[in-house]
């Protein structure tokens, strides 16, 4: 079984009700135990060190699919702008631009918005747009 699959079902249990349940009876088993233990260091090392191994995995994870998640989104709406006709082409790569190329094209959009609002319409702002080189080619 590839990690990305293993990932994948891992992180299908680990976000269900029996799981959280699961956790929580543990350490009620933990907590109970103090006093058998005398609330020795080695009782609070057991609960210190397994939710720290289990945080760390966590970590990797979730990243794993929040990466999975990302890009089968990505692919979808490129789709989706592929077969949408009014849709600029130069969107599709979005995801590769970097943080200023990002917050030009947001102005971009926000001003046609505002534009749309105050009673112009969406196509006639994006063609001035296009005109002073402001927005995505098509």
């Amino acid at each position: 079984m590839s990690f990305s699959r293993f990932a994948q079902w891992l992180s299908l249990w680990a976000g269900r009700p029996p799981t959280f349940a699961v956790a929580c009876a543990l350490l009620v088993v933990w907590a109970v135990s103090g006093p058998f233990f005398h609330f020795n260091d080695t009782w609070q090392l057991v609960i210190n060190t397994s939710t720290t191994i289990v945080t760390f995995l966590m970590v990797f994870l979730i990243q794993n699919t929040q990466n999975r998640d990302t890009d089968a989104l990505h692919i979808k709406i490129d789709e989706l702008l592929r077969t949408t006709h009014a849709a600029h082409d130069a969107l599709m790569g979005l995801d590769e631009l970097d943080a200023e190329q990002l917050q030009k094209l947001r102005d971009t959009y926000q001003r046609m918005g505002e534009s749309a609002g105050a009673g112009e319409t969406p196509q006639r702002v994006a063609d001035q747009e296009q005109a002073e080189g402001d927005a995505p080619p098509r």
